[in-house]
């Protein structure tokens, strides 16, 4: 992986001009501090978890839908256009990974993640795999051939954003360090993904430990950045998309419909027919964040109503900024909506609270840690914890 470790300097945060994009060789390894915040680590793990729920909710109606589509049929969404909202694979995969991670911690293994893919998913008589991605049924498909990781990530949707959608959790454990966030949601990935898919995952766990320590949202981007090769289609999404949110910042006449085809032209492929491509998800999941300067409400309302894989896409950015700004940043209403998963797409994972992860994940309120987040957790609740 050829990434840069030089430091940003003063000349590389300059003010540019408004068609100028920022060097893509220059990448912060790790973003500099920022002044302390009166969030607690908790706040931001609930915020994070709680952001990705609401974020998947709001954007399921509006999956592989066109923006012409999403007005014509709502105008612009604002809110819940469902009187009964719930999440989908997203949230219930990010509780999957997460109680996996609040078992074994820093250990975490390739083994302890195909195990639990087996016990939890593929050798379950659990009738049809209900609303699952496509990257998810080829695992499984494979797991039930007797494929091993990481053959098991080889079938046609290794490039799914189906790692991204579930990488938060990682960044809420490894808060303040991304390249360990990176590793771990890496070796999660081996079993379903490859290529693309893992750099997808790399980049919103990245993110994500960035924003949990209260880094600004370009440091937020930087860190992405810092942990995927260079040259892949990842980095370039993510560049373009994030220029595009600035480019659009800085214009006195941009409204919320100019900035959205702003951040879309320059992610989208036109006519391709799949919405689940992990670098045009992560890509405009990061743009909305960018160009809403991580505020909660604006960067997920900015990314469900772009369409396209929707909900990961909004999930993605209510993570980034449900981590940055906090859990008392998501709109009661909003927060309110969400209730246990239902299990639709893993049965397994039926009657969880998304809190319940973040719980697990952070540190409680007086700053004690109780032996999970390093694997020595002697309960064995649930799936995986």
């Amino acid at each position: 992986m050829s990434v840069s470790l030089d430091p940003i300097g003063p000349r590389d945060i300059r003010p540019r001009e408004p068609d100028e994009e920022a060097p893509p060789h220059r990448l912060a390894t790790v973003p500099r501090p920022q002044a302390p915040t009166a969030l607690v680590p908790r706040d931001r793990a609930r915020g994070a978890m709680l952001g990705l729920a609401v974020g998947d909710a709001l954007g399921a109606p509006a999956e592989n839908m066109k923006p012409s589509q999403i007005r014509e049929r709502w105008g612009r969404i604002e809110g819940f256009v469902s009187d009964d909202p719930a999440g989908t694979d997203d949230t219930e995969y990010a509780i999957f990974s997460g109680l996996l991670l609040a078992e074994h911690g820093a250990a975490l293994t390739v083994s302890h993640v195909e195990s639990a893919w087996h016990e939890w998913i593929a050798d379950r008589d659990e009738g049809p795999f209900r609303g699952a991605g496509f990257s998810e049924r080829g695992t499984l498909e494979n797991l039930r051939r007797g494929l091993a990781a990481p053959i098991s990530a080889q079938h046609r949707h290794a490039w799914s954003d189906g790692l991204a959608m579930r990488a938060a959790p990682f960044g809420v454990y490894a808060a303040g360090r991304p390249a360990e966030a990176a590793r771990l949601v890496s070796i999660d990935g081996t079993v379903s993904h490859d290529g693309e898919g893992i750099y997808g995952g790399r980049a919103v766990a990245a993110g994500v430990a960035a924003a949990m320590v209260g880094h600004s949202p370009d440091a937020v981007v930087q860190a992405a950045l810092s942990v995927v090769p260079e040259d892949s289609w990842t980095a370039r999404s993510l560049h373009r998309a994030v220029s595009a949110a600035r480019r659009a910042r800085r214009d006195p006449a941009a409204t919320p419909l100019s900035t959205e085809r702003t951040v879309r032209k320059a992610t989208v492929i036109g006519g391709y027919p799949w919405t689940d491509l992990a670098p045009e998800a992560v890509g405009l999941a990061f743009g909305s964040f960018a160009a809403s300067r991580g505020d909660f409400v604006r960067s997920v309302q900015m990314a469900v109503n772009m369409g396209r894989d929707a909900d990961t896409t909004a999930a993605v950015a209510g993570a980034l900024a449900g981590a940055l700004r906090g859990e008392s940043a998501i709109p009661a209403d909003w927060a309110k909506a969400i209730g246990p998963v239902r299990g639709t797409c893993l049965p397994s994972m039926a009657g969880w609270h998304i809190l319940d992860v973040a719980d697990r994940l952070s540190p409680p309120p007086d700053g004690e840690w109780d032996g999970r987040r390093d694997g020595r957790d002697g309960g064995n609740e649930g799936a995986a914890a």
